[in-house]
């Protein structure tokens, strides 16, 4: 049976109830959705669309759905301490997919708004109704289950001038004692001349339960604004994620987006980028550790619709054991469109045998006078450098640990939060030395030095 087919059930059994918990805003998209789903089908290994993403297989599982919005009892604030050492952050949570504010999202956060739809859509109820499910694409299957079962989310609005204090951290956690699949919703706008940073993280309390976060993140920057968004994985084996990030350009906007998965399940991450405005600056990275049986697709998509643009596009992938990454990223230069320049890369290192990399770089030109490469290697780490080192007397592990390091060091740089970088640089050792903690002991993750 179709794996959408039992969650298109529960609507239809639980319309009523879903949409009477749900600001009206999201229930104007429940009926498109529902249409696109009832023809749609996800990649399956074998089938013509499959790209490394067995998603069927992801979505067939027998998730627990929250439809009745019970709340699940959780000392977030005491449980997890996901502040990131000399940086300091308006802090929020999201226990499944109920938001929730920190003490430290009380201070110091000015003029930038960060509450829940609920709330959004009685206080900014024109940016609601104008933004909300305009840049998500509903003939994605993935989007479009989302768009049907969603019944709150969270809305950050920067207004125009305004540069935001101190970074916005949005803490994703599973704490449910059973199998449960969750709809997150993030909606960013930026206004004009207007600055944000934000650190998301996905962490997963217990170790012992199936989950799935399927989530839709749409961010608008709008003209001369700055948008920093970080995403950060640090789950279980058993925790699968499916990521969909939409974002709309308007001339002279600057926006960096930073994946990072450093433990996870089954991970499939998807960004859509319209560069719609002149001199807009787009900045795409990406960072996968992946070991074990992890598996990790990301999928990119950059249009540039306006001349003398500019994007830069890197992926990194470390894979050892059985551990499977896939890239898949297109740049496409629309006619009319000169003085662009766009350039990708996804650069891999498989660290054992076992381990496999699927890749697929393109470029789509529609007009002269642009400056466009595209390239993409899979390869294992330099037998010289390693013989190298050891001849100093550096042990074989502490040898393939450094080059490792070295290879990823770059996309960390690209970090524009000196103390997110710095802590980065301190993650991703203790992943490559294996003594990276999960997110039960995020306590001790994140606060020892």
């Amino acid at each position: 049976m179709n794996a959408l087919q039992q969650y298109i059930d529960l609507f239809d059994e639980s319309r009523a109830l879903i949409e009477e918990q749900s600001p009206a805003v999201l229930n104007m998209l429940r009926e498109k959705a529902r249409e696109q789903l009832a023809t749609a089908r996800l990649p399956r290994k074998g089938s013509e669309d499959y790209e490394a993403s067995d998603l069927e297989a992801v979505f067939a599982h027998d998730y627990g759905v929250n439809v009745n919005r019970l709340p699940f009892d959780a000392d977030l604030g005491e449980t997890f301490h996901c502040d990131v050492p000399n940086m300091s952050t308006c802090l929020y949570y999201a226990s499944n997919d109920a938001f929730h504010s920190s003490p430290t999202a009380e201070r110091n956060i000015g003029q930038v708004v960060v509450e829940p739809f609920s709330m959004a859509a009685v206080d900014y109820p024109e940016l609601m109704n104008d933004y909300y499910g305009k840049l998500a694409r509903l003939d994605d299957p993935t989007v479009a289950l989302n768009s049907l079962l969603v019944q709150d989310g969270l809305f950050i609005y920067v207004p125009d001038g305004v540069v935001a204090e101190r970074p916005i951290q949005l803490v994703n956690i599973f704490n449910a004692a059973l199998d449960m699949m969750v709809q997150r919703r993030l909606l960013i706008i930026v206004g004009k001349n207007a600055a944000i940073k934000l650190l998301a993280c996905d962490h997963t309390q217990s170790p012992d339960y199936h989950y799935l976060n399927n989530q839709v993140v749409e961010i608008v920057a709008m003209q001369g604004s700055t948008v920093d968004y970080y995403d950060m994985e640090e789950s279980t084996p058993l925790t699968n994620r499916v990521s969909s990030i939409y974002v709309d350009q308007h001339e002279g906007s600057n926006v960096l987006i930073d994946g990072i998965t450093l433990t996870n399940g089954f991970t499939r991450n998807n960004y859509h980028v319209e560069v719609n405005g002149e001199h807009a600056e787009t900045h795409l990275l990406g960072m996968t550790i992946a070991s074990g049986e992890q598996h990790v697709d990301s999928h990119t998509f950059i249009s540039h619709n306006a001349p003398r643009c500019h994007s830069n596009e890197m992926f990194k992938y470390v894979l050892n054991d059985k551990a499977v990454g896939a890239f898949a990223g297109k740049i496409l230069v629309q006619p009319g469109c000169p003085r662009v320049e766009a350039y990708q890369g996804n650069r891999n290192l498989c660290g054992a045998p076992t381990a496999k990399m699927y890749t697929k770089p393109q470029l789509e030109i529609y007009t002269d006078d642009v400056m466009c490469s595209h390239g993409s290697a899979v390869g294992q780490l330099d037998e010289d450098a390693l013989f190298y080192m050891r001849t100093r007397g550096i042990g074989i592990d502490e040898a393939r640990r450094l080059l490792m390091q070295a290879f990823v060091a770059d996309v960390i740089d690209g970090v524009r939060l000196d103390a997110l970088k710095d802590r980065l640089h301190y993650l991703v050792e203790k992943r490559f030395s294996g003594t990276l903690s999960n997110c039960g002991n995020c306590m001790a993750a994140c606060k020892k030095s």
